[in-house]
């Protein structure tokens, strides 16, 4: 269904984007333009949860809802990312190898399904740990201060960027790997 509970929060996500962004073209001071725009991210993010949850519990799952969910996920991520990188609190080089990926991947599965073969492909454990690290990694940066007075959020969120980055890397040759076969069929 196009518009159901659970794709209407994965909609929500999309629309929250600009939001997310816009916080930090508001006259605050930093700090609280770094705390509403962590907010709204954990707040956002969440609803990527939520949203599976209810299509599966309400029975509401819809190719659409499955088709949009990680275009939701994605666009959130590569907007966070690239605000980080406006912001110098990540490297363009990070936010390139995630971005690219993700592009990629995308692509790669687009093609299997065309073919028949998007099975091969499908999401594995690592991508959804790769997801995860970026999430908890993605609020820590956008934070960009002392959490408690005693987490450093920017020097966390850097490691778990990497993290993450590492994890993207790894995910892309697994997903790569497992299409090899279809893809040679293929090529011939």
């Amino acid at each position: 269904m196009f518009f159901n509970l659970p794709t209407l929060l994965t909609w929500a996500r999309i629309v929250a984007i600009p939001l997310i962004v816009g916080v930090f073209y508001l006259q605050l001071d930093a700090p609280l333009q770094n705390l509403f725009a962590t907010v709204l991210f954990v707040v956002v993010a969440l609803t990527d949860w939520a949203d599976g949850y209810l299509a599966r519990r309400l029975n509401m799952t819809s190719s659409f809802g499955a088709f949009l969910d990680p275009v939701a996920d994605k666009f959130l991520v590569c907007a966070a990312l690239l605000v980080l990188v406006h912001l110098n609190r990540l490297h363009a080089l990070v936010a390139l190898v995630i971005i690219g990926r993700e592009i990629a991947i995308s692509a790669l599965r687009e093609w299997m399904a065309q073919i028949g073969a998007s099975r091969s492909v499908a999401v594995h454990m690592v991508g959804k740990v790769k997801t995860m690290v970026q999430m908890v990694a993605i609020p820590f940066l956008l934070y960009d201060g002392r959490l408690f007075g005693v987490v450093d959020t920017h020097a966390w969120g850097t490691v778990l960027i990497v993290v993450s980055a590492v994890l993207t890397i790894w995910s892309m040759i697994y997903y790569l790997q497992k299409a090899l076969p279809e893809i040679r069929a293929k090529a011939r």
